[in-house]
């Protein structure tokens, strides 16, 4: 079985329209149109274009893309701020709103016109985003996927919690997970590909892959092909083995 899978994007638009052209590439070179593309999550937040991302991502899916897409813990904090402009994720440390610097979340709401240089209010800015971000949007984050499953992998924005089965790990988890995920060396059954931590370059580590290589700190996004277990870094020259 083939499958892509796409780290996190966090706005950059024009990386994953080039990470999508590596994919057209590689579908002709295959002669395969139909192998599912998994974007890992993480949409939003810190790159310039976030709203520019979700219409490419929506359009995609509407006229026919096999896209999926796993929720991030960035998606799901825009989903919450979107709900009630003091809602925060509760996996945040208690100092921090989606609304703090290093999250991005001004990013995003600037991408569609809400004025957050001038204005700090939260219910202020709450009130214009509700008119400004469209409710395809919404919908789009509300109706994102925790995790999905094939023969052979499991995609997931964070990672999982070791030794607890597929059907009891929490969001919690999937969406934020970290040292007691990416520290564990058991097999997991299944390949574990996820983003969330950003690494230097993709990385293989036997029982997971890494696909989150920074984007959102304006390092590349990195687009992955896998054939079962055996995974593929795309670049403009086609295929690069990663492996363990």
């Amino acid at each position: 079985m083939r499958l892509y899978a796409i780290g996190d994007i966090h706005g950059q638009l024009d990386m994953l329209r080039t990470v999508h052209a590596f994919i057209a590439e590689d579908r002709k070179v295959c002669g395969d149109d139909t192998a599912p593309v998994v974007h890992l999550g993480d949409y939003t937040d810190r790159g310039p274009d976030s709203a520019g991302v979700l219409d490419h991502l929506i359009d995609g899916a509407a006229e026919g893309q096999p896209w999926r897409f796993v929720r991030g813990n960035h998606d799901r904090m825009f989903r919450e701020f979107m709900r009630a402009p003091f809602g925060r994720d509760l996996m945040l440390r208690p100092d921090y709103t989606w609304l703090h610097p290093n999250l991005g979340g001004r990013d995003t709401l600037r991408s569609y016109g809400v004025p957050v240089d001038d204005i700090t209010d939260p219910e202020f800015l709450h009130d214009v985003a509700l008119k400004l971000v469209p409710g395809r949007h919404i919908r789009f984050l509300e109706g994102l996927e925790n995790a999905i499953q094939t023969d052979h992998l499991i995609l997931v924005h964070a990672g999982i919690r070791p030794g607890v089965p597929m059907d009891q790990q929490t969001e919690d988890d999937l969406l934020w997970i970290r040292h007691e995920f990416l520290d564990d060396i058991t097999d997991h059954g299944k390949l574990v590909v996820h983003g969330h931590t950003p690494v230097e370059e993709p990385s293989h580590y036997g029982n997971h892959v890494n696909l989150d290589t920074g984007a959102g700190y304006f390092a590349p996004l990195t687009a992955a092909v896998f054939e079962d277990r055996d995974c593929w870094v795309l670049t403009a020259g086609g295929r690069r083995p990663l492996r363990p």
